[in-house]
């Protein structure tokens, strides 16, 4: 665990470098945990609620790194896009001979951050990502409406698996041409029964975005505020 330092003193917020930002899911978890965050994505997103860089999120941190502007920083938190190893690219799309070929960003993004010396996280969709299954969360474990299981790799630092409760029933919509009604939407895609926005802004708890795109691939902030707040605690306690 890396020793705290003058910017992680008590009444200061930690700065936390949001890579891959999207709208602000995984930033706004990690900002009500505690910390002070800092978004970047390739994309303009006008409703990320938090400072924000347009740039290409490799790019940004490799600067950060050979400047050595990263030190400003706590931890950093990364959400590389997910389609060359989500289930449903690698599952129904493939054998269907949909889609495209994918960039997997993952082994240049670990090599950076790894470089950093700052503790991070990498969050990636359940499939065949190429990242350690440190860590998995999903929506029941946090009350919410839907169910959107994520893997976590940690970097630099450890927290135990919480337990998995049992789902209480079936994700709401159509699948294999059967309708099954259930507590939880499908916060994904569009028809068959799947989530509308505003369904999507309630069960994530995702108020200040109401563009699907933003909420379909989002984070719920549950998740990433439980991860800061294990973060934070470690790193109160190394200090004391």
């Amino acid at each position: 665990m890396t020793h705290p330092t003058p910017i992680r003193r008590d009444g200061h917020r930690p700065r936390l470098l949001d890579l891959f930002s999207c709208a602000g899911g995984a930033g706004t978890g990690f900002h009500r945990a505690g910390f002070a965050v800092t978004g970047v994505d390739i994309a303009d997103r006008p409703n990320y609620p938090f400072a924000f860089h347009r740039a290409d999120a490799l790019e940004h941190l490799a600067a950060l790194i050979a400047s050595g502007d990263i030190e400003q920083y706590a931890a950093v938190h990364a959400s590389p896009p997910c389609q060359a190893g989500c289930a449903l690219t690698i599952g129904t799309n493939a054998s269907r001979g949909w889609g495209r070929t994918h960039v997997q960003l993952i082994p240049e993004l670990r090599a950076l951050l790894d470089a950093s010396g700052l503790p991070y996280v990498i969050e990636q969709p359940n499939g065949k990502a190429p990242v350690r299954a440190d860590l998995r969360l999903c929506g029941e474990m946090f009350g919410l409406g839907v169910l959107r299981h994520r893997t976590f790799e940690l970097g630099g630092w450890t927290v135990p698996q919480p337990p998995h409760p049992k789902h209480r029933g079936y994700v709401r919509g159509y699948r294999h041409g059967v309708y099954r009604d259930g507590p939880y939407v499908a916060a994904y895609g569009a028809g068959g029964g799947k989530a509308t926005v505003p369904e999507m802004q309630a069960a994530m708890d995702i108020t200040w975005t109401d563009v699907r795109e933003e909420l379909t691939e989002a984070i719920p902030p549950a998740y990433t505020r439980w991860i800061g707040t294990q973060f934070l605690t470690l790193e109160r306690s190394a200090a004391a």
